[in-house]
């Protein structure tokens, strides 16, 4: 007790009274299960990196994404609010989407910028491009952005290269569009991408803004949105073939050795005991892909449903002298990472209806959350449904459920497609500490579930009338003509979009 006590006067001291405000890493995983991870226990995955990270910091066992796909879900993390509030929905947005992440939302990279913050964002945006780029990460808060402004299979790949040699990308990317571009900050560098060397660009541009910061003693905060492990899966030569779990696992390998990668910098610039590095994903896995796709370990279904598998996403936080290894089972989101690197950088929270809450001393002392409650909307969140689910405490209660054609090709029938929107009146109510599984509901008819039933009920009666849906920013609609094109003058488009 008296150590816990110390490290949490410390921390705050250091976020208050030091000239050395703490550095911030957020990496961001895509389309990775809760069980693709070593140290989450899959037997094959080769991530030494991050089960380190793992082994040395905080291990989070309940931790959730706001969506089980990934624009939403993004929105929520840098914003620290529902996907609902600031219009991120239904589903993702796509190259010429005519909407973005409003400018008005307060990113956690702007809450950062007033302190002197330096801000890089390199990896998947997928938060809007928009006319004239007004939706990138340079114009939320970011200086410095290298990366692809949304999903990388969201443009023609038959013939792009996605392992060494020559291996092509496997399967079918979207057709009828341009190819995806590598952009850094507002000017398209590469049209395709080369995605053999796309990581080594990643890290190497990662390093040097690390190591620049601390050269100019400026506080940084990095965020790095992977496109691993998300469909179609590519390596480069210091992954390809080197896993045991093929395709996928060579994928989530390079994601790992940037990681390593970073780490190695943080350490050489002697900043690594004043930075805050954390890991989760932004939703379940695409079991369609089958062995391709990543694996939900014991949960329920994954990319697309609100299921468990869906939004439980695996997480660690690190961070030498200040956090202590071990394990978490009090339950945290996305959306508490912004008040929670607030607090601790000592900036102020934007003046909104904010969802997350700060997490600090699950952090630093492994004490209780100030999270009570988890809500579950769908890929495509309506007033007139509410909330699909919400968890309270240990118990979670299904109102609606829907399968997902991202969760196809499991033997479990409940979460493909052919699973239709389902009402459950009573609830389907599941003890996730006993069954985190959600194979067995619990009996309504008894007087303490009953009890559970109602106080979940006012949870989110309450939550329901607070909600004030923005408006749908995909709902905009897509405009050929903004897809990003690095010769615009070009013709015939897409195809000439090449340079």
């Amino acid at each position: 007790m008296g150590s816990s006590r110390f490290a949490f006067f410390g921390i705050l001291l250091l976020c208050t009274c030091s000239a050395s405000p703490p550095n911030f890493v957020l990496l961001f995983a895509d389309d990775l299960g809760f069980g693709d991870l070593g140290c989450y226990g899959h037997p094959s995955s080769l991530t030494p990196n991050l089960d380190r990270l793992a082994a040395e910091g905080l291990r989070f066992t309940d931790f959730y994404s706001t969506c089980p796909v990934c624009s939403p879900s993004r929105a929520s993390l840098l914003t620290g609010r529902y996907q609902t509030r600031s219009g991120i929905y239904p589903d993702v947005l796509y190259p010429g989407s005519i909407g973005g992440l409003p400018l008005n939302e307060t990113t956690i990279a702007e809450v950062l910028k007033p302190l002197g913050y330096a801000t890089a964002a390199i990896g998947k945006w997928h938060l809007g491009l928009g006319h004239n780029g007004m939706f990138l990460p340079t114009k939320q808060g970011f200086d410095h952005f290298l990366g692809i402004p949304y999903s990388h299979d969201m443009g023609p790949c038959k013939n792009l290269t996605c392992f060494p040699p020559d291996v092509k990308c496997y399967g079918l990317c979207d057709i009828n569009t341009v190819t995806v571009p590598l952009m850094q900050n507002e000017v398209i560098k590469q049209q395709p991408v080369n995605f053999l060397d796309l990581e080594r660009s990643y890290s190497d541009f990662a390093t040097n803004f690390i190591t620049t910061s601390v050269e100019k003693k400026q506080p940084f905060f990095l965020y790095y949105p992977s496109h691993h492990t998300h469909y179609p899966q590519y390596a480069g030569i210091g992954a390809a073939g080197r896993s045991l779990r093929g395709p996928f696992g060579d994928s989530l390998l390079e994601f790992d050795n940037t990681v390593g990668h970073l780490m190695a910098t943080l350490e050489r610039t002697g900043v690594i005991n004043n930075t805050l590095v954390f890991f989760t994903s932004d939703n379940g896995p695409e079991l369609m892909r089958m062995s391709r796709g990543g694996n939900a370990g014991p949960l329920k279904c994954g990319k697309g449903t609100t299921y468990e598998g869906g939004m439980r996403e695996p997480a660690i936080a690190y961070w030498p002298g200040i956090i202590k290894p071990g394990v978490t089972h009090e339950m945290a989101s996305t959306l508490d990472i912004l008040p929670t690197l607030a607090r601790l950088a000592g900036a102020k929270l934007p003046p909104v209806m904010l969802d997350g809450v700060d997490m600090t001393d699950i952090l630093v002392k492994q004490g209780k959350s100030k999270r009570e409650a988890m809500m579950f909307y769908p890929v495509n969140p309506s007033e007139k449904y509410g909330l699909f689910a919400v968890r309270l405490g240990k118990y979670k209660a299904h109102f609606y459920t829907q399968g997902a054609f991202h969760s196809s090709t499991t033997p479990d029938k409940d979460c493909p497609e052919t699973a239709v929107l389902k009402a459950h009146n009573p609830p389907l109510i599941f003890d996730l500490e006993a069954d985190p599984c959600e194979h067995y509901a619990l009996p309504v008819d008894t007087p303490d579930i009953q009890t559970v039933l109602e106080q979940i009920k006012s949870v989110k009666e309450q939550f329901e009338s607070s909600m004030v849906f923005g408006e749908s920013q995909v709902g905009k609609g897509t405009d050929p003509n903004l897809e990003p094109c690095c010769n615009p003058e070009c013709s015939p488009k897409p195809s000439c979009c090449h340079c």
